[in-house]
């Protein structure tokens, strides 16, 4: 249902396009817009109705993703300016929620994104995952801030 529904903003983004004449990319995001307000004006089954709560959340993760991998790196910046005995380098056994290939994967990818981690591998019965970090202060604040930051909204998103 979902895919439907993307694939009409699509189709009512193209029409915007069409109607109006002006091909930008800022015209078919504006018909983009429009299309998915005009959806969620029409749609009035309750199982469509995800398709407007998991776009809005989707756009907000990725600004969420993009700040936080801005601070991590103002972060490694004034770290590496440190001399090596004021680092804490450290090896983080962070259990998982995640519990497919894919989710495992996209956390993996978000959580190396970050300057100054990096996974190192994910446990055989995919219950656990390592990450190297730079400069570990508090190793269960590392953890929660990890499932809560990255792991428990990238779940949100996928299922």
């Amino acid at each position: 249902m979902t895919k439907s529904l993307f694939l009409s903003n699509l189709i009512l983004a193209i029409i915007w396009v069409m109607a109006t004449g002006t091909l930008t990319e800022e015209n078919f995001i504006f018909g983009l817009i429009i299309g998915f307000a005009i959806l969620g004006i029409i749609t009035y089954k309750k199982e469509e109705r995800k398709y407007f709560t998991v776009i809005p959340k989707f756009f907000a993760f990725i600004a969420f993703v993009l700040w936080e991998i801005t601070k991590a790196n103002f972060q490694s910046a004034r770290e590496s300016f440190y001399s090596k005995s004021r680092l804490e380098p450290a090896i983080v056994k962070v259990p998982l929620d995640a519990k497919t290939d894919l989710e495992i994967s996209f956390l993996a990818n978000l959580i190396s994104l970050t300057p100054g981690t990096l996974i190192m591998d994910v446990s055989d019965d995919k219950k656990v995952i390592y990450v190297h970090v730079m400069h570990l202060l508090d190793k269960e604040e590392f953890i929660k801030e990890t499932k809560q930051k990255f792991e428990k909204p990238l779940l949100e998103l996928m299922r």
